[in-house]
């Protein structure tokens, strides 16, 4: 039996995105395939801007479980007076090194939505509720359709607007979240000026202190 390895499980609220508000199950996958999480690898790393911390199981909630229980777990933190559909974010690290199949039809069977975040590396199981892909420089982009692409802004000599094309139905610009935020944030608000087909999403989660 499959077993995956968990950062962390959650509820909070999505902070980001067009479901920004929305309740949600975080279930945080260890690993990535751009970047290892260690700190003495990150100047060699794809991603070395990110600001997850993603390795091990020591999280809430974290282990190396099977999908019953994952789905126990999930279970018993979604609580019974929220109005809105049950639903679960995958995130990570990178989930889809993970994600399978199975975890996919019994979460569903469950009673949960799902929803992944992902750099586009890698191609999702089948019947994903909503798809959220954030395009990182210098990783190769196969996954290029979804609801929501979710450009983290600026990255150095790679330009968004390459991605206009691509069949997502919401396209949005997300200051980096560095030493730089302030600037990020002002370059972030003049991109999305001067590009209407874009939106921008703030980590909302941050900024009123949710996990």
């Amino acid at each position: 039996m499959t077993r995956y390895s968990i950062k962390e499980i959650y509820l909070t609220k999505q902070g980001e995105g067009h479901h920004t508000g929305r309740p949600a199950i975080f279930i945080r996958f260890s690993g990535c395939n751009l970047w290892s999480g260690l700190e003495k690898d990150r100047k060699k790393a794809i991603c070395n801007w990110c600001d997850t911390d993603f390795v091990g199981t020591n999280g809430i909630n974290g282990g190396h479980y099977d999908i019953e229980k994952i789905i126990n777990i999930i279970l018993k933190l979604w609580e019974p007076t929220i109005k809105e559909e049950p639903y679960i974010v995958c995130t990570g690290g990178e989930p889809l090194l993970q994600l399978d199949q199975d975890f996919v039809d019994k979460v569903h069977l469950a009673g949960f939505k799902i929803g992944i975040e992902t750099n586009g590396t890698k191609i999702p199981p089948r019947n994903i509720d909503w798809i959220c892909v954030s395009p990182k420089k210098n990783s190769k982009i196969i996954l290029i359709k979804g609801d929501e692409l979710k450009f983290v802004y600026p990255q150095s000599g790679f330009d968004p607007l390459q991605f206009e094309n691509l069949n997502f139905n919401f396209f949005f610009i997300q200051p980096m979240d560095n030493n730089n935020y302030d600037e990020n944030k002002m370059m972030s608000e003049n991109f999305v000026k001067n590009n209407p087909f874009w939106k921008l999403s703030l980590q909302t989660h941050k900024i009123l202190g949710f996990p």
